[in-house]
């Protein structure tokens, strides 16, 4: 028999277990439409917040070795401009996850509700970015103010509600717990690690906000021992994400206690072939080993 790689998220179900992250590709229908017809059995949106924002000055991307370091700054259209889009998708049969971010708890509330007015079939409450002040790490970083963020929407929308965790905290289970304790229905681990690149001849930060996010292969044995940790402790399904660029990558991270993974940066290096082959090499590996269903891989290197 074939393996079913099927997932079933929180009562969404996905076809493929791969989802394109938030913040990459994520603004309009057109393109999400062409993320999920290569493979992606969801898509989450880039994150959006009440108002349209700019974001940082340029240079706000620069290549680093195995990865990418970003400080874009949430640039986006707003969720009234956004709702036309997710209206958009949510007219196909592709799950879409709508990343939300806010300045305060409210604006998280009431983000999430228009996202979910709009027919967006989860929320992903961004509260970990890492190089916005007043949105990410000071609030990611906070285990009140997550499970206040947690609460509130949850008590708003009737959707699933994940929480996008950072990786620039003392205890990422601390925080997972928290955001579990106030009712999300999963987490998302991991954003991006804060770092900086200074170029030796300006003798300058390059990045025009100077610091920014670290994403790609570069960062993925800290996502990984993320997943690893949380899926100790929590109860809840846990998205993979960080440093996702082929077949075994998934792999990995399903066996760490990841139940869907999620890819970003990766795009650059495969283009969108990649949700294609990533799923057809997890299909491999599944037959090869005779394993039915993914969930069968799910945290089996926790075996003692």
């Amino acid at each position: 028999m074939k393996p079913d790689i099927a997932v079933v998220l929180s009562g969404i179900r996905l076809r493929t277990p791969t989802m394109l992250s938030a913040g990459v590709l994520g603004i309009s229908a057109e393109t999400m439409k062409r993320v999920a017809d290569s493979g992606a059995g969801a898509v989450v949106t880039k994150s959006t917040g009440i108002e349209a924002r700019i974001g940082h000055p340029a240079p706000n991307v620069v290549e680093v070795q195995s990865g990418l370091l970003n400080a874009m700054g949430l640039p986006n259209p707003g969720i009234k401009q956004m709702s036309i889009e997710i209206q958009k998708l949510a007219r196909t049969e592709v799950p879409v996850i709508v990343s939300v971010y806010g300045f305060t708890v409210r604006d998280y509330a009431v983000v999430a509700d228009r996202a979910c007015s709009a027919g967006a079939s989860a929320v992903e409450l961004n509260v970990s970015c890492p190089n916005v002040g007043r949105v990410g790490c000071e609030f990611g970083q906070d285990v009140e103010m997550v499970g206040r963020i947690t609460r509130t929407v949850k008590a708003k929308v009737n959707r699933p509600v994940f929480v996008k965790l950072s990786p620039n905290v003392t205890d990422i289970v601390e925080i997972g717990k928290a955001a579990e304790k106030y009712g999300a229905d999963g987490v998302t681990a991991i954003n991006t690690l804060s770092g900086m690149v200074i170029d030796i001849n300006t003798r300058m930060p390059i990045l025009g906000a100077k610091k920014g996010g670290l994403s790609g292969p570069v960062i993925k044995p800290v996502a990984l021992r993320c997943v690893y940790e949380l899926y100790e402790s929590l109860r809840i399904p846990i998205i993979g994400c960080g440093g996702i660029s082929s077949w075994k990558d998934a792999v990995e991270f399903f066996l760490a206690g990841a139940a869907s993974v999620q890819i970003g940066t990766g795009i650059m290096y495969r283009d969108l072939a990649i949700f294609r082959e990533v799923n057809e090499g997890i299909a491999s590996y599944m037959r090869d080993n005779k394993f039915q269903k993914l969930k069968e891989l799910r945290g089996l290197a926790h075996r003692r």
